[in-house]
Protein backbone atom coordinates (compact mmCIF):
# COMPACT_ATOMS: atom_id res chain seq x y z
CA UNK A 1 0.00 0.00 0.00
CA UNK A 2 1.14 2.95 -0.26
CA UNK A 3 2.93 5.02 2.11
CA UNK A 4 2.78 8.80 1.20
CA UNK A 5 5.45 9.31 -1.96
CA UNK A 6 7.39 12.01 0.45
CA UNK A 7 8.06 9.25 3.05
CA UNK A 8 9.33 6.61 0.47
CA UNK A 9 11.53 9.96 -0.60
CA UNK A 10 12.95 10.61 2.18
CA UNK A 11 13.69 6.85 2.88
CA UNK A 12 15.65 6.93 -0.41
CA UNK A 13 17.48 9.67 0.45
CA UNK A 14 18.49 8.05 3.75
CA UNK A 15 15.97 9.68 6.69
CA UNK A 16 15.51 7.21 9.31
CA UNK A 17 12.19 5.55 8.49
CA UNK A 18 9.39 5.60 10.93
CA UNK A 19 8.61 8.80 13.02
CA UNK A 20 5.87 7.07 15.32
CA UNK A 21 6.00 7.48 18.18
CA UNK A 22 6.88 4.34 20.78
CA UNK A 23 4.15 3.17 23.09
CA UNK A 24 4.93 1.33 25.56
CA UNK A 25 2.75 -1.07 27.45
CA UNK A 26 3.52 -2.76 30.92
CA UNK A 27 2.09 -6.21 29.25
CA UNK A 28 2.94 -9.53 28.62
CA UNK A 29 0.88 -10.60 25.78
CA UNK A 30 -2.61 -9.86 24.21
CA UNK A 31 -4.97 -10.90 27.37
CA UNK A 32 -7.94 -12.05 24.93
CA UNK A 33 -6.94 -14.75 22.32
CA UNK A 34 -7.54 -14.53 18.88
CA UNK A 35 -10.68 -15.95 17.14
CA UNK A 36 -11.55 -16.21 13.56
CA UNK A 37 -12.34 -13.80 11.55
CA UNK A 38 -15.56 -13.39 10.41
CA UNK A 39 -16.27 -14.93 6.26
CA UNK A 40 -16.77 -11.25 5.32
CA UNK A 41 -14.39 -9.05 6.79
CA UNK A 42 -14.23 -4.84 6.46
CA UNK A 43 -10.28 -3.97 8.00
CA UNK A 44 -9.29 -0.67 7.17
CA UNK A 45 -5.62 0.01 7.12
CA UNK A 46 -4.15 1.65 10.43
CA UNK A 47 -1.04 3.50 9.30
CA UNK A 48 1.49 2.34 12.32
CA UNK A 49 3.69 5.38 11.74
CA UNK A 50 2.16 8.59 12.85
CA UNK A 51 1.78 8.12 16.48
CA UNK A 52 -2.07 7.16 16.38
CA UNK A 53 -3.38 5.75 19.02
CA UNK A 54 -4.92 2.25 17.47
CA UNK A 55 -7.66 1.58 20.22
CA UNK A 56 -8.60 5.30 20.25
CA UNK A 57 -8.98 5.26 16.57
CA UNK A 58 -10.89 2.06 16.21
CA UNK A 59 -13.16 3.03 18.66
CA UNK A 60 -13.89 6.77 17.16
CA UNK A 61 -14.32 5.04 13.86
CA UNK A 62 -16.47 2.50 14.82
CA UNK A 63 -14.21 0.22 12.96
CA UNK A 64 -14.30 -3.60 14.82
CA UNK A 65 -11.72 -4.59 12.60
CA UNK A 66 -7.86 -3.12 11.18
CA UNK A 67 -5.03 -3.97 9.20
CA UNK A 68 -1.89 -2.73 11.17
CA UNK A 69 0.28 -1.06 8.38
CA UNK A 70 3.27 -1.36 8.02
CA UNK A 71 5.77 -4.33 9.21
CA UNK A 72 9.54 -4.52 7.89
CA UNK A 73 13.09 -4.78 8.57
CA UNK A 74 15.24 -1.68 10.03
CA UNK A 75 17.60 -2.28 6.82
CA UNK A 76 18.00 -4.14 3.58
CA UNK A 77 19.39 -7.38 4.53
CA UNK A 78 18.41 -7.88 7.77
CA UNK A 79 15.57 -10.81 8.77
CA UNK A 80 14.19 -9.13 11.79
CA UNK A 81 10.52 -7.09 11.15
CA UNK A 82 9.51 -3.98 12.90
CA UNK A 83 7.08 -1.45 12.93
CA UNK A 84 7.59 0.39 10.46
CA UNK A 85 11.05 -0.46 10.25
CA UNK A 86 11.60 1.29 13.68
CA UNK A 87 14.20 -0.62 15.87
CA UNK A 88 11.92 0.68 18.73
CA UNK A 89 8.91 -0.89 18.03
CA UNK A 90 9.67 -4.07 17.74
CA UNK A 91 7.68 -7.12 17.84
CA UNK A 92 6.65 -7.18 21.00
CA UNK A 93 3.65 -6.80 23.30
CA UNK A 94 4.64 -3.70 24.43
CA UNK A 95 3.70 -2.69 21.05
CA UNK A 96 -0.20 -2.36 20.27
CA UNK A 97 -0.74 -5.33 22.85
CA UNK A 98 -2.99 -3.46 25.19
CA UNK A 99 -4.61 -1.70 22.10
CA UNK A 100 -5.41 -4.98 20.27
CA UNK A 101 -7.06 -6.26 23.73
CA UNK A 102 -9.06 -2.98 24.13
CA UNK A 103 -9.98 -3.99 20.38
CA UNK A 104 -10.58 -7.77 20.90
CA UNK A 105 -12.97 -6.96 23.92
CA UNK A 106 -15.16 -4.84 21.87
CA UNK A 107 -15.29 -8.09 19.43
CA UNK A 108 -13.25 -7.48 17.35
CA UNK A 109 -9.25 -8.64 16.02
CA UNK A 110 -6.44 -7.18 13.66
CA UNK A 111 -4.52 -8.03 11.15
CA UNK A 112 -0.62 -7.44 10.76
CA UNK A 113 0.78 -6.28 7.46
CA UNK A 114 4.36 -6.93 5.90
CA UNK A 115 5.51 -4.76 3.58
CA UNK A 116 3.70 -1.66 1.49
CA UNK A 117 5.17 0.87 -0.91
CA UNK A 118 8.46 2.16 0.93
CA UNK A 119 9.53 -1.43 2.27
CA UNK A 120 8.89 -2.61 -1.45
CA UNK A 121 10.98 0.35 -2.44
CA UNK A 122 14.06 0.27 -0.31
CA UNK A 123 14.42 -3.63 -0.13
CA UNK A 124 13.19 -3.97 3.40
CA UNK A 125 9.93 -6.23 2.93
CA UNK A 126 10.94 -8.98 4.68
CA UNK A 127 11.34 -11.89 1.86
CA UNK A 128 13.17 -8.94 -0.27
CA UNK A 129 15.62 -8.25 3.13
CA UNK A 130 16.21 -11.60 4.26
CA UNK A 131 17.79 -14.75 2.58
CA UNK A 132 16.85 -17.41 4.72
CA UNK A 133 13.74 -19.18 4.06
CA UNK A 134 13.79 -20.55 8.09
CA UNK A 135 13.87 -16.88 9.52
CA UNK A 136 11.57 -15.35 7.51
CA UNK A 137 9.10 -18.16 8.41
CA UNK A 138 9.90 -17.51 12.11
CA UNK A 139 9.66 -13.84 11.85
CA UNK A 140 5.83 -14.33 10.02
CA UNK A 141 5.51 -17.41 13.11
CA UNK A 142 6.65 -14.41 15.67
CA UNK A 143 4.22 -11.64 14.99
CA UNK A 144 1.33 -14.46 14.98
CA UNK A 145 2.26 -15.77 18.63
CA UNK A 146 3.05 -12.41 19.85
CA UNK A 147 -0.39 -10.96 18.79
CA UNK A 148 -1.92 -14.34 18.46
CA UNK A 149 -3.52 -13.29 15.32
CA UNK A 150 -5.12 -16.02 12.78
CA UNK A 151 -3.87 -13.80 9.03
CA UNK A 152 -1.37 -12.01 7.74
CA UNK A 153 -1.41 -9.73 5.24
CA UNK A 154 1.51 -9.41 2.65
CA UNK A 155 1.29 -5.94 0.49
CA UNK A 156 3.77 -6.68 -2.45
CA UNK A 157 3.94 -4.08 -5.06
CA UNK A 158 7.12 -1.97 -6.59
CA UNK A 159 10.65 -3.50 -6.58
CA UNK A 160 9.12 -6.33 -4.63
CA UNK A 161 6.78 -7.32 -7.54
CA UNK A 162 9.49 -8.27 -10.16
CA UNK A 163 12.10 -9.66 -7.32
CA UNK A 164 11.86 -13.51 -8.60
CA UNK A 165 14.25 -14.54 -5.43
CA UNK A 166 12.14 -12.79 -2.81
CA UNK A 167 8.93 -13.87 -4.43
CA UNK A 168 9.60 -17.69 -4.27
CA UNK A 169 11.28 -16.83 -0.54
CA UNK A 170 8.28 -15.56 0.69
CA UNK A 171 6.06 -18.32 -0.52
CA UNK A 172 8.35 -21.13 0.44
CA UNK A 173 8.03 -19.38 3.97
CA UNK A 174 4.55 -19.16 3.57
CA UNK A 175 4.23 -22.93 3.38
CA UNK A 176 6.36 -23.60 6.38
CA UNK A 177 4.43 -21.27 8.01
CA UNK A 178 0.87 -23.41 7.44
CA UNK A 179 2.98 -26.41 7.96
CA UNK A 180 3.71 -25.27 11.28
CA UNK A 181 0.21 -23.61 12.31
CA UNK A 182 -1.71 -27.10 10.88
CA UNK A 183 1.07 -29.15 13.60
CA UNK A 184 0.33 -26.74 16.46
CA UNK A 185 -3.62 -26.79 16.08
CA UNK A 186 -3.32 -23.06 14.89
CA UNK A 187 -5.60 -21.14 12.47
CA UNK A 188 -3.77 -18.95 10.06
CA UNK A 189 -4.48 -17.32 6.78
CA UNK A 190 -2.10 -15.49 4.40
CA UNK A 191 -3.27 -12.62 2.17
CA UNK A 192 -1.57 -11.39 -0.48
CA UNK A 193 -2.46 -7.53 -1.35
CA UNK A 194 -1.56 -6.67 -4.95
CA UNK A 195 -1.64 -3.45 -7.40
CA UNK A 196 -3.87 -4.24 -9.87
CA UNK A 197 -5.30 -2.68 -13.41
CA UNK A 198 -9.02 -1.82 -14.17
CA UNK A 199 -8.90 -5.82 -16.05
CA UNK A 200 -7.06 -7.67 -12.73
CA UNK A 201 -3.67 -8.41 -12.22
CA UNK A 202 -0.87 -7.51 -14.37
CA UNK A 203 1.87 -10.38 -15.15
CA UNK A 204 3.68 -9.39 -12.42
CA UNK A 205 1.17 -9.66 -9.83
CA UNK A 206 -0.16 -12.83 -11.47
CA UNK A 207 3.58 -14.05 -10.79
CA UNK A 208 3.70 -13.47 -7.00
CA UNK A 209 0.59 -15.99 -7.23
CA UNK A 210 1.83 -18.68 -9.94
CA UNK A 211 4.78 -19.55 -7.58
CA UNK A 212 2.82 -19.77 -4.95
CA UNK A 213 0.79 -22.37 -6.46
CA UNK A 214 4.10 -23.85 -7.37
CA UNK A 215 5.02 -23.65 -3.59
CA UNK A 216 2.27 -25.55 -2.55
CA UNK A 217 1.38 -22.20 -0.25
CA UNK A 218 -2.14 -21.83 0.30
CA UNK A 219 -3.22 -18.20 -0.35
CA UNK A 220 -6.71 -17.39 1.55
CA UNK A 221 -7.79 -14.05 -0.09
CA UNK A 222 -5.99 -12.02 -2.48
CA UNK A 223 -6.45 -7.74 -1.63
CA UNK A 224 -6.44 -5.93 -5.12
CA UNK A 225 -5.68 -1.98 -4.95
CA UNK A 226 -8.49 -0.73 -7.02
CA UNK A 227 -6.90 2.70 -7.28
CA UNK A 228 -3.38 4.73 -8.16
CA UNK A 229 -3.89 3.02 -11.87
CA UNK A 230 -1.92 5.97 -13.33
CA UNK A 231 -2.87 4.97 -16.76
CA UNK A 232 -3.71 8.43 -17.97
CA UNK A 233 -7.67 7.80 -17.99
CA UNK A 234 -10.20 8.95 -16.55
CA UNK A 235 -11.70 6.99 -13.97
CA UNK A 236 -15.14 5.39 -12.69
CA UNK A 237 -13.88 4.18 -9.80
CA UNK A 238 -16.84 1.85 -8.72
CA UNK A 239 -16.93 0.78 -11.89
CA UNK A 240 -13.33 0.01 -12.30
CA UNK A 241 -13.57 -1.93 -9.01
CA UNK A 242 -16.31 -4.62 -10.24
CA UNK A 243 -14.29 -4.79 -13.99
CA UNK A 244 -10.94 -5.21 -11.80
CA UNK A 245 -12.57 -7.66 -9.50
CA UNK A 246 -14.31 -9.81 -12.22
CA UNK A 247 -10.75 -10.35 -14.43
CA UNK A 248 -8.97 -11.03 -11.18
CA UNK A 249 -11.75 -14.11 -10.60
CA UNK A 250 -10.92 -15.05 -13.67
CA UNK A 251 -7.38 -15.07 -13.74
CA UNK A 252 -7.74 -17.37 -9.99
CA UNK A 253 -10.06 -19.32 -11.85
CA UNK A 254 -7.26 -20.64 -14.31
CA UNK A 255 -4.67 -20.84 -11.47
CA UNK A 256 -7.31 -22.79 -9.31
CA UNK A 257 -9.14 -24.66 -11.66
CA UNK A 258 -10.67 -27.22 -9.13
CA UNK A 259 -12.36 -24.09 -7.09
CA UNK A 260 -15.98 -23.15 -7.99
CA UNK A 261 -17.19 -19.59 -8.67
CA UNK A 262 -18.36 -18.53 -5.47
CA UNK A 263 -15.19 -20.04 -3.88
CA UNK A 264 -13.05 -17.64 -5.98
CA UNK A 265 -14.78 -14.84 -5.57
CA UNK A 266 -14.62 -15.31 -1.81
CA UNK A 267 -10.94 -15.45 -2.24
CA UNK A 268 -10.82 -11.75 -2.98
CA UNK A 269 -10.56 -8.37 -1.15
CA UNK A 270 -11.00 -4.97 -2.29
CA UNK A 271 -9.09 -2.16 -1.02
CA UNK A 272 -10.10 1.35 -1.81
CA UNK A 273 -7.90 4.79 -1.72
CA UNK A 274 -11.32 7.05 -0.38
CA UNK A 275 -11.16 10.80 -2.31
CA UNK A 276 -8.26 11.71 -4.30
CA UNK A 277 -5.73 9.51 -4.98
CA UNK A 278 -2.03 9.52 -5.53
CA UNK A 279 -2.39 10.10 -9.26
CA UNK A 280 -5.16 12.93 -9.09
CA UNK A 281 -8.52 14.15 -9.31
CA UNK A 282 -8.90 12.15 -12.44
CA UNK A 283 -8.67 8.82 -9.85
CA UNK A 284 -11.58 10.10 -6.98
CA UNK A 285 -13.18 7.09 -4.92
CA UNK A 286 -16.51 8.99 -4.26
CA UNK A 287 -19.11 8.88 -1.48
CA UNK A 288 -20.91 7.89 -3.91
CA UNK A 289 -19.06 4.92 -5.20
CA UNK A 290 -18.69 3.43 -1.89
CA UNK A 291 -21.96 2.10 -1.34
CA UNK A 292 -22.16 0.70 -4.79
CA UNK A 293 -18.75 -0.98 -4.04
CA UNK A 294 -20.00 -2.44 -0.67
CA UNK A 295 -23.39 -3.79 -1.88
CA UNK A 296 -21.21 -5.42 -5.15
CA UNK A 297 -18.88 -6.79 -2.44
CA UNK A 298 -22.14 -8.21 -1.16
CA UNK A 299 -23.70 -9.83 -4.06
CA UNK A 300 -20.28 -11.24 -5.34
CA UNK A 301 -19.57 -12.76 -1.43
CA UNK A 302 -16.25 -11.28 -1.65
CA UNK A 303 -13.91 -12.25 1.53
CA UNK A 304 -12.46 -8.66 2.41
CA UNK A 305 -13.30 -5.27 1.95
CA UNK A 306 -11.28 -2.34 3.25
CA UNK A 307 -9.54 1.11 2.35
CA UNK A 308 -5.98 3.04 2.71
CA UNK A 309 -6.09 4.28 5.13
CA UNK A 310 -8.15 4.91 8.15
CA UNK A 311 -6.43 8.46 9.14
CA UNK A 312 -7.87 9.49 5.43
CA UNK A 313 -11.55 9.04 6.52
CA UNK A 314 -11.99 12.65 6.71
CA UNK A 315 -12.58 15.79 4.54
CA UNK A 316 -10.21 17.85 6.19
CA UNK A 317 -8.14 18.74 3.19
CA UNK A 318 -10.12 19.50 0.25
CA UNK A 319 -8.93 19.07 -3.21
CA UNK A 320 -5.12 17.21 -2.04
CA UNK A 321 -4.47 14.29 -3.41
CA UNK A 322 -2.55 11.51 -1.79
CA UNK A 323 -2.65 12.98 1.71
CA UNK A 324 -2.14 10.29 4.48
CA UNK A 325 -4.49 12.44 6.98
CA UNK A 326 -7.07 12.86 4.98
CA UNK A 327 -9.17 12.29 1.92
CA UNK A 328 -9.07 15.86 -0.31
CA UNK A 329 -12.98 15.44 -0.85
CA UNK A 330 -15.92 16.57 1.20
CA UNK A 331 -17.25 13.95 3.47
CA UNK A 332 -18.20 13.46 6.62
CA UNK A 333 -15.41 11.80 9.56
CA UNK A 334 -15.47 8.43 8.99
CA UNK A 335 -17.85 8.15 6.09
CA UNK A 336 -16.30 4.79 4.73
CA UNK A 337 -15.84 3.13 7.93
CA UNK A 338 -19.36 3.64 8.05
CA UNK A 339 -20.05 2.65 4.91
CA UNK A 340 -18.09 -0.37 4.53
CA UNK A 341 -19.00 -2.10 8.28
CA UNK A 342 -22.10 -3.44 6.69
CA UNK A 343 -19.68 -5.65 4.88
CA UNK A 344 -18.64 -7.18 8.21
CA UNK A 345 -20.04 -10.74 8.78
CA UNK A 346 -22.69 -10.34 5.87
CA UNK A 347 -23.12 -11.53 2.35
CA UNK A 348 -23.21 -14.44 0.62
CA UNK A 349 -21.93 -16.50 -1.83
CA UNK A 350 -22.75 -15.53 -4.81
CA UNK A 351 -25.89 -16.07 -7.05
CA UNK A 352 -25.37 -17.46 -10.53
CA UNK A 353 -27.99 -16.38 -13.02
CA UNK A 354 -30.43 -19.19 -14.43
CA UNK A 355 -28.59 -20.45 -17.60
CA UNK A 356 -30.04 -22.11 -20.20
CA UNK A 357 -28.29 -25.61 -21.89
CA UNK A 358 -26.73 -25.04 -25.17
CA UNK A 359 -28.46 -26.65 -27.94
CA UNK A 360 -27.26 -29.86 -28.22
CA UNK A 361 -28.62 -30.09 -32.17
CA UNK A 362 -26.44 -27.57 -34.77
CA UNK A 363 -26.06 -23.99 -34.76
CA UNK A 364 -28.09 -22.33 -37.81
CA UNK A 365 -26.64 -22.68 -41.16
CA UNK A 366 -23.60 -20.74 -41.10
CA UNK A 367 -23.29 -20.53 -37.65
CA UNK A 368 -21.08 -21.78 -34.94
CA UNK A 369 -17.22 -20.86 -34.44
CA UNK A 370 -15.17 -22.06 -37.30
CA UNK A 371 -11.16 -22.82 -37.46
CA UNK A 372 -10.69 -22.33 -34.47
CA UNK A 373 -7.64 -25.02 -34.12
CA UNK A 374 -6.24 -22.59 -36.81
CA UNK A 375 -5.41 -25.98 -38.76
CA UNK A 376 -6.87 -24.76 -41.60
CA UNK A 377 -3.72 -23.15 -42.65
CA UNK A 378 -5.55 -20.44 -43.22
CA UNK A 379 -7.23 -16.75 -41.37
CA UNK A 380 -10.46 -17.27 -42.38
CA UNK A 381 -12.90 -16.83 -41.26
CA UNK A 382 -11.05 -14.61 -38.68
CA UNK A 383 -10.50 -11.33 -39.94
CA UNK A 384 -7.37 -9.53 -38.32
CA UNK A 385 -7.05 -5.60 -37.51
CA UNK A 386 -3.84 -4.08 -39.35
CA UNK A 387 -1.99 -7.45 -40.91
CA UNK A 388 -1.15 -7.90 -36.88
CA UNK A 389 -2.72 -11.94 -37.09
CA UNK A 390 -1.24 -14.73 -38.45
CA UNK A 391 -0.86 -18.57 -38.78
CA UNK A 392 2.28 -19.79 -37.41
CA UNK A 393 3.08 -24.09 -36.88
CA UNK A 394 4.96 -22.54 -33.51
CA UNK A 395 4.30 -22.86 -30.44
CA UNK A 396 1.48 -24.77 -30.44
CA UNK A 397 -0.97 -26.14 -27.91
CA UNK A 398 -2.00 -28.66 -30.09
CA UNK A 399 -1.73 -30.03 -33.72
CA UNK A 400 0.24 -27.64 -36.24
CA UNK A 401 -1.27 -24.44 -36.45
CA UNK A 402 -1.18 -21.41 -34.22
CA UNK A 403 -2.62 -17.65 -34.40
CA UNK A 404 0.00 -15.61 -33.64
CA UNK A 405 -0.95 -11.73 -32.80
CA UNK A 406 1.63 -9.17 -33.13
CA UNK A 407 0.87 -5.47 -31.70
CA UNK A 408 1.73 -2.78 -32.23
CA UNK A 409 2.14 0.75 -30.40
CA UNK A 410 -0.88 1.61 -32.10
CA UNK A 411 -2.74 -1.71 -32.68
CA UNK A 412 -3.42 -4.03 -29.55
CA UNK A 413 -3.52 -7.04 -32.75
CA UNK A 414 -7.42 -8.36 -32.63
CA UNK A 415 -8.55 -10.56 -34.39
CA UNK A 416 -12.31 -11.70 -34.44
CA UNK A 417 -15.19 -13.81 -36.38
CA UNK A 418 -18.84 -13.43 -35.83
CA UNK A 419 -20.63 -16.60 -34.71
CA UNK A 420 -24.44 -17.36 -34.81
CA UNK A 421 -25.69 -19.34 -31.67
CA UNK A 422 -29.17 -20.17 -30.29
CA UNK A 423 -30.71 -16.77 -29.15
CA UNK A 424 -30.83 -16.03 -25.42
CA UNK A 425 -28.65 -19.13 -24.47
CA UNK A 426 -25.36 -18.79 -21.99
CA UNK A 427 -22.32 -20.16 -23.27
CA UNK A 428 -18.58 -20.80 -21.86
CA UNK A 429 -15.95 -19.17 -24.80
CA UNK A 430 -12.88 -20.79 -24.12
CA UNK A 431 -9.50 -20.55 -25.45
CA UNK A 432 -5.68 -21.78 -24.95
CA UNK A 433 -3.40 -18.79 -24.99
CA UNK A 434 0.73 -17.67 -23.99
CA UNK A 435 1.93 -14.27 -23.68
CA UNK A 436 1.82 -11.17 -22.28
CA UNK A 437 -1.72 -9.42 -22.12
CA UNK A 438 -3.94 -12.04 -24.01
CA UNK A 439 -7.56 -11.12 -24.29
CA UNK A 440 -10.37 -13.11 -24.80
CA UNK A 441 -14.18 -12.14 -25.14
CA UNK A 442 -17.28 -11.06 -26.83
CA UNK A 443 -19.19 -7.95 -28.24
CA UNK A 444 -22.78 -8.14 -29.47
CA UNK A 445 -24.37 -10.55 -26.94
CA UNK A 446 -26.97 -9.94 -24.90
CA UNK A 447 -24.05 -10.34 -21.88
CA UNK A 448 -21.03 -9.99 -23.01
CA UNK A 449 -18.17 -10.84 -21.06
CA UNK A 450 -14.20 -10.36 -21.59
CA UNK A 451 -10.94 -12.26 -19.08
CA UNK A 452 -7.15 -11.85 -19.64
CA UNK A 453 -3.93 -13.11 -18.40
CA UNK A 454 -0.49 -13.38 -18.99
CA UNK A 455 1.43 -16.35 -19.40
CA UNK A 456 4.64 -17.85 -19.84
CA UNK A 457 3.33 -21.21 -21.10
CA UNK A 458 -0.50 -22.13 -22.91
CA UNK A 459 -2.87 -21.33 -20.62
CA UNK A 460 -6.53 -21.82 -20.88
CA UNK A 461 -8.86 -18.81 -20.65
CA UNK A 462 -12.45 -19.09 -19.74
CA UNK A 463 -15.49 -16.93 -19.62
CA UNK A 464 -19.44 -17.02 -20.17
CA UNK A 465 -21.71 -15.19 -22.19
CA UNK A 466 -25.28 -15.02 -23.32
CA UNK A 467 -26.39 -14.57 -26.32
CA UNK A 468 -29.24 -11.76 -27.19
CA UNK A 469 -32.38 -12.15 -29.37
CA UNK A 470 -30.33 -12.37 -32.84
CA UNK A 471 -28.22 -15.00 -31.24
CA UNK A 472 -25.03 -13.59 -32.68
CA UNK A 473 -22.01 -12.66 -31.29
CA UNK A 474 -17.95 -11.28 -32.04
CA UNK A 475 -15.68 -13.45 -30.69
CA UNK A 476 -12.61 -11.60 -30.24
CA UNK A 477 -9.03 -12.57 -29.04
CA UNK A 478 -6.44 -9.50 -28.89
CA UNK A 479 -3.30 -8.66 -27.17
CA UNK A 480 -1.93 -5.40 -26.11
CA UNK A 481 -0.50 -2.32 -27.36
CA UNK A 482 3.47 -2.61 -27.73
CA UNK A 483 3.68 -5.70 -25.82
CA UNK A 484 5.26 -9.00 -27.05
CA UNK A 485 3.13 -11.05 -29.64
CA UNK A 486 0.52 -13.49 -27.93
CA UNK A 487 -0.36 -17.00 -28.91
CA UNK A 488 -3.66 -18.56 -29.31
CA UNK A 489 -4.76 -21.76 -29.69
CA UNK A 490 -8.10 -23.81 -29.35
CA UNK A 491 -10.24 -21.00 -28.95
CA UNK A 492 -14.15 -23.20 -28.76
CA UNK A 493 -17.34 -22.04 -27.97
CA UNK A 494 -19.80 -24.71 -25.78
Amino acid sequence: MLRSRLTAALAAAGTVLGGAVAIGFAVSGPATAASTLPAHVSAPYFETYNGDSLAQQAQQSGNKYLTLAFLQTEAKGSCTPYWDGDTSMPVDASQYGSDIDTIRAGGGDVIPSFGGYTADHTGTEIADSCTDVGKIAAAYEKVITTYDVTRLDLDIEDNSLTDSAGIDRRNAAIKQVEDWAAGNGRTVQFAYTLPTTTSGLASSGLNVLRSAVSHDARIDVVNIMTFDYYDGANHEMATDTKTATTGLQSQLAGLYPNRSAAELWHMIGVIEMPGIDDYGAAETFTTADAPVVEQWAQDKGLAALSFWALQRDNGGCPGTGGSDTCSGIQQDTWYFSHTFAAFNGGGSAPTTPPTTTPPTSPPPAGGGLTNGDFETGSLAPWTCTGGTGSIVSSPTHGGSGALKLAPTSSDNATCSQSVTLAANTTYTLSACVQGDYAFLGTTGAATDASTWTSAGAYTKLSTTFTTGGSGTVQVFVHGWYGQSAVHVDDVSVH
